[in-house]
């Protein structure tokens, strides 16, 4: 126990937890999206409606959460993440018309954004030197999940109907709702009310603007990566739909092994060179893309693009959490939104491109968002040695 009367281990056992279930929810969404087309009877404005309320569920999760936690705590809001997400769940399940649907997938994204943010920003809290490595190890725990659900889902599929997978899995939240209601958890800033002021302050913020940058084009990187890459490899590369779902399927576990490995590492070597070498590798893995036909130089490149990328966020956290303490919180949600626009921007930007230019362009999207990267690292490491050292 601490002087604050909490567990460490329980706390962070928690939080990987609330990291899993995030990497559950959001995964089986995807999954089961044919089915809930067909259940609501979806047009093409209808669908695109319904992905629509999901990524903005999930930036209004991340923009709110940590002036919530600094103004209320830790306990109060992972907890309400997580019943907003059971009540999305549980809204698909029982909904029958489109409007109920629209709001249980919007729960769905709010629910999972407020669950991602206070997870990272409660692990920072805890740790006490190894920021980095800690949120790189619960980082793991959103891959166990993205890698997971896809195999389940693909065993019980054809025996159970989405509903009653869901169903099922919406029981199972209340056990980890219950761990979260009996568990003790740091305390927080304690602020009187919404911290508007501050959190105005820290949006004009340099650092955290730099550091922002950083995880803009980091998320930009992943979500061209998640949502473009099968499609190239099929398209451009003549790679089988098979084959390229595979390919896709190692960038993510590259990305999670690779965490597990940084756990320790950046434990015992400098934060910033490990960031610095992983974008490195993951230029090259880029550069593999481009100039490889085959399947062998395609999975080289994504799982290097995956080993490359598994630093940024734990180790950018990281210093958030280290520089920002008395409003961690806002300072984690203000960097989250940040990132998660990038993502939006992202993908936006490259279906215009791919309309005008073709599919080609994917990766050297990646490698002017990586070279981006290097040039915020460089005026970081300039102007704010002190926190990067």
């Amino acid at each position: 126990m601490t002087n604050n009367s909490f567990h460490k281990g329980y706390v962070f056992l928690a939080a990987c937890i609330g990291m899993l279930l995030f990497g559950i929810v959001m995964i089986s969404l995807g999954s089961i999206l044919p089915e809930v087309i067909e259940k609501f009877q979806l047009d093409e404005v209808g669908t695109g409606t319904m992905l629509t309320l999901l990524p903005f569920g999930i930036l209004t999760g991340s923009l709110i959460f940590g002036p919530l936690v600094d103004w209320l705590s830790y306990k109060i809001v992972l907890i309400t993440g997580s019943v907003f997400t059971l009540l999305g769940i549980e809204g698909l399940v029982f909904s029958e018309i489109m409007t109920p649907m629209y709001f249980s997938v919007f729960c769905i994204g709010f629910g999972g954004g407020i669950l991602n943010g206070v997870t990272n920003a409660l692990v920072s809290e805890i740790s006490e030197d190894d920021h980095s490595a800690n949120l790189s190890l619960l980082g793991v725990f959103f891959g166990i999940g993205a890698l997971g659900t896809p195999m389940i889902l693909g065993l019980v599929k054809g025996v159970y109907t989405f509903e009653t997978i869901l169903a099922w899995f919406g029981a199972f939240m209340f056990l980890p709702i219950l761990f979260f209601v009996f568990n003790r958890f740091p305390k927080s800033a304690g602020t009187e009310g919404l911290p508007v002021k501050e959190w105005a302050q820290m949006v004009k913020d340099p650092l955290l603007l730099l550091l922002g940058g950083i995880l803009f084009f980091q998320s930009g990187i992943e979500g061209l990566t998640n949502n473009w890459t099968t499609t190239y490899l099929e398209m451009i590369k003549g790679i089988e739909a098979s084959n390229a779902l595979f390919i896709l399927s190692s960038f993510v576990g590259a990305l999670t092994v690779t965490r597990i490995i940084l756990g320790k590492v950046l434990r015992i070597l400098s934060p910033f060179r490990v960031l610095v070498f992983g974008f490195i590798i993951a230029f090259l893995g880029c550069f593999c893309m481009v100039i490889g036909d085959s399947f062998l130089s395609s999975i080289l490149g994504m799982i290097a693009i995956g080993v490359g990328l598994a630093a940024g966020f734990p180790v950018v956290l990281g210093y958030i959490g280290q520089t920002y303490t008395q409003l961690s919180g806002t300072a984690f949600s203000i960097v989250i939104t940040i990132a998660l626009i990038g993502n939006v921007i992202a993908n936006y930007v490259m279906g215009l491109a791919s309309q005008a230019y073709g599919l080609e362009v994917l990766p050297y999207f990646v490698v002017c968002a990586v070279l981006a990267i290097f040039i915020l690292l460089y005026i970081t490491k300039q102007k704010y040695k002190t926190v990067i050292n």
